[in-house]
């Protein structure tokens, strides 16, 4: 099948064009001058730009008799591979370097080529082979695991943690005795020796990055890839200069590798970096080799070790620290001593309205039970700060609705400090949806009105570099209300024909957020950690009696279940009572503020990998986002108003040396 780039809507392979939203599936746009191209190209014709979807395929010929073993050895002779010539035998990834052939290179080593993909919205036979399969653990996976290459195994136990810098797998296949696997081609990220070498790299930073690879240790640990630490070339920075790895090495035992060496004719060295067997776990890799890597690191960059890791490296190769455990404490007392405070004196700083001030934590040891070792590892203390900070609305009337009493308003406040070595960005960002309810000239005039009034509020309520306390986010809410009470009396509405509205608000000061909502309209929030969650609770009759102790199924079995229990606007501010909440960003995040024409029938609930996850990546169109959404609701939904506001924040660790 295809997957529409635009929609993600599953398109027959033969189609030239989306059957749902009309999108090109043979071409694509260059980002960098809009000129239409062939998917299969890789650079526009027109300004030259990289457009093409490339992979790193990493090419593994294991000994034949365990091919045979295994029943995988296929009768296929395959001659020198030039560029141009296909990978497989589909004819869909194309070389773009070099290779030899399969049986003039040694058992048990690899080659690693670029490819091209000539078929890019195609779902890749690995990702068809497990997509009816949402396991995270690879023992559990339902497919016949003799179809996929070992190579291919770590990766896969793996795809969940790829925020944490493990590339994610495109496709792999076993080819009689050849391995081959495709993962993100990431051969032109940085690499980690050219931030070590740079003087603006502060000291702060260096102990950031040792966490990090402790914790990927823990990850790699319970897939026997803890060599992939272990080769510090292959250790490279993300967008956020965050450690993460060009690929994964499986890990063979000495003896193993000693007997490889002997037989292939290469050195040990080149077998331990090249071998991708089933080796077992290795006893003699300890954090003892870690620390050599760190030492390698400073050796290369040239770069002076100060007293603290100096000393930290020296109880390592001693064998004074060894577990992971007491290293991660070292670790965390001397980022506490770079930062010129204690973990206590943060946590002390606690203001009246229940928010937090101090420094947020980088949580980097938040792995999944399932894969973590170990138990209560310590965290580094590490303030976050903003980056950027984007935002995306629309309104669509839906399929059956002849008018729109939707409404939202978006207001926003950003300011760059850059220098050459540090950028900071502080925001101030003000978020309104109102799904309005009264009819003609009544839910439209009750909507914006709501929206009108809070940003009024807050332009003279709410002080510059401070989010505003929960009683004056209370206020402003209930003088919203008053100003649609008081339409209502002016029309001497009564009934039904007194027009109200729904409401969420969300406000943002730099990395704090506070949300307060009335009705049913929602907020939810989605990062690579805690996946998508629901932060607004909805004020219905249903909801209400979950509360009171009901079961779902009795609570939403009641005929009135899906009635508001709170609105503004019918009834004065005494009956008004919002739920206010305060929140921290630690790590990149979307926020998404819906109506009920979106949220109805577990729709985002339903759809939230193919429709939000993506819009966590930095470079997708967040307007397109929103865009898919609405006709993912009109699809799906339709009966009513669809209203979405996207929120995407950017962080990272503030790593500005103090010392």
């Amino acid at each position: 099948m295809l997957i529409c780039p635009h929609c993600k809507f599953e398109n027959p392979d033969a189609n030239k064009f989306c059957q749902n939203c009309g999108t090109s599936l043979t071409h694509r746009v260059c980002p960098k001058c809009a000129t239409s191209v062939a998917v299969n190209t890789q650079y526009c014709y027109n300004c030259g730009a990289e457009c093409g979807t490339v992979w790193w395929a990493i090419i593994f010929k294991e000994e034949i008799l365990e091919a045979q073993d295994a029943g995988l050895v296929e009768e296929r002779k395959v001659s020198r591979l030039s560029v141009g010539s296909y990978l497989d035998i589909q004819q869909r990834y194309q070389l773009l370097e070099p290779l030899p052939s399969f049986e003039d290179m040694p058992s048990n080593t690899e080659v690693c080529v670029k490819v091209l993909d000539c078929h890019p919205y195609q779902v890749s036979p690995l990702a068809a082979m497990l997509l009816e399969n949402q396991q995270k653990e690879w023992a559990t996976l339902s497919v016949d695991t003799s179809k996929i290459p070992n190579l291919a195994k770590p990766y896969i136990t793996l795809q969940s943690h790829y925020y944490l810098g493990i590339p994610p797998i495109h496709d792999a296949w076993q080819q009689g005795d050849i391995q081959v696997v495709l993962i993100e081609d990431r051969s032109g990220w940085r690499h980690l020796l050219e931030l070590w070498r740079e003087d603006t790299t502060s000291s702060l930073q260096i102990v950031h990055c040792f966490y990090q690879m402790t914790q990927l240790w823990v990850l790699l640990e319970t897939v026997s890839c803890r060599q992939s630490l272990l080769e510090w070339s292959n250790l490279r920075l993300d967008e956020d200069q965050a450690v993460a790895l060009q690929r994964l090495y499986l890990e063979v035992p000495k003896e193993q590798t000693e007997q490889i060496a002997s037989t292939s004719n290469v050195s040990t060295q080149e077998v331990e970096q090249q071998a991708q067997t089933n080796g077992t776990q290795e006893q003699y890799l300890t954090i003892k080799a870690l620390g050599r890597v760190w030492q390698t690191l400073f050796k290369y960059s040239q770069r002076t070790q100060f007293g603290a890791i100096l000393q930290l490296l020296g109880d390592l190769e001693l064998g004074k620290i060894q577990t992971l455990t007491e290293l991660q404490s070292c670790l965390q007392v001397i980022a506490t001593e770079l930062q010129g405070n204690s973990v206590s004196e943060t946590d002390a700083n606690v203001p009246e309205d229940g928010s937090t001030t101090a420094p947020t934590f980088l949580q980097v040891d938040e792995i999944d039970e399932s894969v973590s070792k170990s138990d209560d590892l310590p965290t580094i203390v590490l303030p976050m700060q903003l980056i950027s900070l984007e935002h995306a609305g629309l309104t669509d009337v839906g399929r059956q609705r002849d008018h729109n009493e939707d409404y939202f308003g978006i207001e926003t406040q950003l300011h760059k400090v850059e220098f050459p070595n540090n950028r900071t960005v502080h925001a101030q960002g003000l978020y309104i949806l109102c799904d309005g309810m009264g009819g003609h000239a009544g839910g439209e005039i009750a909507s914006a009105a709501a929206v009108d009034s809070l940003r009024q509020y807050f332009q003279t309520h709410w002080v510059a570099h401070q989010l505003p306390t929960e009683e004056e986010i209370r206020e402003a809410v209930r003088h919203a209300n008053q100003d649609i009470y008081n339409i209502n009396q002016q029309d001497a509405r009564s009934g039904i024909g007194r027009m109200g509205t729904t409401l969420v608000i969300v406000l943002i000061q730099d990395t704090r957020v506070a949300v307060a909502h009335v009705g049913d309209s929602r907020l939810y929030r989605l990062t690579r950690k805690r996946e998508l969650e629901q932060i607004t609770v909805d004020h219905e009759v249903g909801q209400r009696e979950i509360s009171r102790g009901v079961e779902k199924s009795v609570a939403y079995s009641r005929p009135d279940a899906y009635q508001l229990t709170q609105a503004l606007g019918p009834r004065d501010e005494n009956f008004v009572a919002p739920d206010v909440q305060f929140l921290e960003i630690n790590e990149d995040t979307l926020f998404l503020i819906v109506s009920d024409g979106l949220s109805d029938n577990d729709l985002l609930e339903n759809h939230w990998r193919t429709h939000l996850e993506p819009l966590l990546n930095f470079s997708t169109n967040l307007e397109i986002g929103v865009s898919n959404l609405i006709d993912l609701a009109n699809n799906y939904n339709g009966h009513d108003n669809i209203t979405a506001v996207a929120i995407r924040v950017k962080v990272r660790p503030n790593l500005e040396q103090r010392i």
